[in-house]
C-alpha cells in the first residue's frame, strides 16, 4: 500500500456510517494515508422491512463491502465491529481497531423514562434479539417489537407513536449528537461482541501498513469477544452478549447467553493472556452450563 496516494475507503452510506468513516479517515491521515469515501449499499440497507435474522443475520451489513474490497473497487473498509461476522472473507484481515467508544446500550423513550420506569406493557422497538431478551429478563411485561432502519429512522418511528421507546447502541447516538433517555448499565444489558468499536478491514497484503493505528487494548478485547462468538458456532442464533477488557496484561472476558424470552440466562467471566484462548474457554463453559440445551431448544422452536 502506497501511503503517498489517496486510498478508497468503503463503508455503508448512512449518516452514522459516514461519521464513522470520517473517524477512520482521521486515523489513517496520521500515518500519511488520505482517503476518498466510497458509500456502498448493503443487503441490510436495501431490505428495511425483514428482520435481520430472516435476511441473513450479522453479515448483511458487511458482505457487499467485503466484495468491493476483494474486487478492488475500494482499498479499505470500515465497519462497526459488532456487524462483522465471526468468519470474514478469505484474503482479507481486520487490520486496525480504533480506540473503542461507549459499549453500552441506550434507551430513548417518548416520555423520557428509563427502561425500569417505562409504563406497564410499553412497546419497545429493537432489531436485536440480545437486547430484547435482556429487556424481557428485567421487564417481562414489555412488548418487544422488531424495528429496522438507521438510528434517525428508528427515532422517527418512535416519535410518530409506533413505539413507546427504542433501544440502540449508545455510541451511535453519541456520534450523531443525539441524547438518550437512559444509558443502560452494563450489568443490566451486556453489549454485543464488538459493540462500540470500529475496525478497518483490508486485503492481507496491505495489513502491515495499518499496524501503527491499531489500538491494541481494543483489538485484544474485541478479538476475545469474537473468538467466543466463533467458538459457539454458526448454529447458535440465541441472544448472546460479551464484553472484554485488558487489565495488567490479562484479557478479562465476560459472556452471557440467554433464552429468547429472557427467562433463562447463563453468564460467566474468565481471564487469559490470549484472546482466542479466553474466548474459546468462555464459549465452552457456557455450553457446558446449559447453553447447548438452550441452543437445541431454539433450533427446534
Amino acid at each position: 500500500m502506497n501511503a503517498s496516494r489517496s486510498m478508497k475507503l468503503g463503508g455503508r452510506g448512512s449518516a452514522l456510517s459516514r461519521v464513522q468513516a470520517q473517524l477512520a479517515s482521521d486515523a489513517l491521515s496520521t500515518i500519511g494515508i488520505e482517503t476518498d469515501f466510497v458509500p456502498i449499499t448493503t443487503q441490510g440497507d436495501r431490505d428495511q422491512q425483514s428482520s435481520l435474522r430472516a435476511i441473513g443475520g450479522q453479515g448483511v451489513f458487511v458482505r457487499a463491502v467485503e466484495s468491493a474490497l476483494l474486487t478492488g473497487e475500494i482499498d479499505l473498509a470500515v465497519h462497526s465491529a459488532k456487524d462483522v461476522p465471526p468468519e470474514i472473507a478469505d484474503g482479507t484481515v481486520l487490520a486496525a481497531y480504533l480506540p473503542r467508544g461507549d459499549v453500552r446500550d441506550a434507551l430513548v423513550s417518548r416520555s423520557g423514562a428509563g427502561l425500569l420506569d417505562l409504563p406497564q406493557g410499553a412497546r419497545v422497538g429493537t432489531g436485536s434479539r440480545r437486547r430484547a431478551a435482556q429487556a424481557l429478563h428485567l421487564r417481562p411485561d414489555l412488548e418487544l417489537a422488531d424495528i429496522r432502519g438507521n438510528v434517525d429512522t428508528r427515532l422517527e418511528k418512535m416519535e410518530r407513536g409506533e413505539y413507546d421507546a427504542v433501544i440502540v447502541a449508545a455510541v451511535g447516538l453519541q456520534r450523531l449528537g443525539r441524547a438518550p433517555s437512559q444509558l443502560i448499565p452494563i450489568d443490566l444489558m451486556m453489549p454485543s461482541p464488538g459493540q462500540g468499536a470500529l475496525v478497518i478491514q483490508c486485503r492481507v497484503e496491505d495489513a502491515d501498513s495499518l499496524s501503527a493505528i491499531n489500538h491494541l487494548p481494543t483489538a485484544q478485547a474485541v478479538s476475545a469477544e469474537r473468538a467466543m462468538l466463533r467458538a459457539l458456532g454458526a448454529g447458535c442464533s440465541l441472544p448472546l452478549a460479551a464484553l472484554g477488557g485488558v487489565r495488567f496484561g490479562e484479557i478479562i472476558l465476560a459472556g452471557r447467553l440467554m433464552s429468547a424470552d429472557g427467562t433463562e440466562r447463563i453468564e460467566l467471566q474468565r481471564t487469559s493472556e490470549d484472546p482466542e484462548e479466553v474466548g474459546a474457554e468462555v464459549a465452552e463453559t457456557l455450553l457446558e452450563r446449559g447453553g447447548a440445551r438452550l441452543i437445541e431448544a431454539d433450533r427446534s422452536s
